[in-house]
């Protein structure tokens, strides 16, 4: 599977300023941040250490090398970076082949987007493996390009993924709308020059300008996110 299918035509949002809808894929689309965790911790028990909460605060949402290095600084295990990455891809694999759950009112949205032909990307911190892997559950055709955090230089949360995305539909940052969970998505959404949605899924993100923060995608629309790029919420 190829990583951009033709895009959306931006005007295609009507006549909002909205040009383009940008989404995270772990923990904002799909319940699979608890997936990360999971294999994290099953792989540093194998390995003779255990995981606590307070590792998981400092993971989540990051990409997988710099989460994968912490883990091995913090605990001392006795693996490598390549080795200890290959493995967590391997395992998070066999967790999402038992199913991948979306997060409460993810596929109403992602279905608005669509019938209103708004331009939509898929930007996440994941390898490209797993995006494809998530997407058959969630539809690859509900986006007209997704960006995986193996094929940039720079990830999360640098604004590179979030740059790279409205470039690639055809949009200027300002007038794109992000929905993230995470402090390290919110940051590199904003460091573009994007307006941002932040559901929390696992730590706590505090309101700022130009962001606004919700307990779910149940309370998130079209003219929600149209009424926050124009500066309306």
């Amino acid at each position: 599977m190829t990583s951009i299918v033709p895009a959306l035509d931006a005007r295609a949002a009507g006549n909002s300023a909205l040009q383009a809808v940008l989404l995270d894929m772990d923990g904002t689309l799909v319940d699979t941040e608890g997936f990360w965790w999971d294999a994290e911790v099953e792989i540093f028990a194998e390995l003779g250490h255990a995981l606590g909460e307070e590792h998981r605060e400092v993971v989540v949402g990051g990409p997988m090398t710099r989460s994968a290095s912490y883990l091995i600084q913090a605990t001392g295990a006795d693996i490598t970076l390549p080795a200890l990455t290959s493995l967590l891809n391997a395992r998070f694999e066999e967790l999402v082949d038992r199913g991948v759950p979306l997060m409460p009112g993810a596929a109403r949205l992602l279905a608005e987007l669509a019938a209103h032909e708004v331009p939509t990307a898929l930007v996440s911190a994941s390898h490209r493996r797993i995006i494809d892997r998530v997407l058959k559950s969630v539809g690859p055709e509900l986006f007209a390009l997704t960006v995986a955090g193996d094929e940039l230089e720079r990830t999360k949360p640098h604004p590179d993924p979030y740059l790279k995305a409205a470039a690639g539909l055809g949009a200027a940052p300002a007038r794109c709308a992000v929905v993230e969970d995470t402090a390290t998505g919110v940051a590199s959404a904003e460091a573009a020059g994007c307006r941002v949605v932040a559901v929390p899924s696992v730590v706590p993100i505090e309101p700022a300008e130009g962001r606004i923060v919700v307990g779910s995608l149940e309370e998130v629309d079209l003219r929600f996110l149209r009424r926050l790029v124009n500066g309306k919420l």
